[in-house]
């Protein structure tokens, strides 16, 4: 029997974060999508504490999925700014670095977060 999909992204979840480390001077940009909605947060994983978060529900951002998220990477990338944040390490989540998950990166880097 084979591993469901949820299970495969789990698997390259845990991979990344064993490279992936946040730290105080660059925080890391977690990602997490669900069908409706996109999610991140910046974390600082040395003290295990989230710094800043955003959402589309949040933002209430209007057009399609990936619109929405470019909105939410902007946000974030907005939120960071006034907490003095602007180097970040990216954490794609176990999803592919496509669509939604590029939009909200794209976002962020206009912004102006450093990746």
């Amino acid at each position: 029997m084979g591993l469901t999909k949820n299970n495969k992204r789990k698997r390259i979840q845990y991979r990344i974060r064993a490279k992936v480390q946040g730290t105080t001077s660059r925080p890391r940009l977690s990602v997490f999508r669900s069908n409706k909605e996109i999610y991140c947060q910046i974390i600082d994983d040395l003290s295990g504490k989230t710094l800043v978060a955003a959402s589309s529900r949040e933002i209430g951002a209007e057009g399609s999925k990936s619109e929405q998220a470019k909105a939410v990477g902007q946000k974030i990338a907005e939120k960071a700014k006034a907490e003095s944040i602007s180097s970040i390490v990216f954490d794609r989540g176990g999803y592919l670095y496509h669509g939604r998950v590029k939009a909200l990166a794209d976002g962020a880097r206009e912004g102006g977060l450093q990746f």
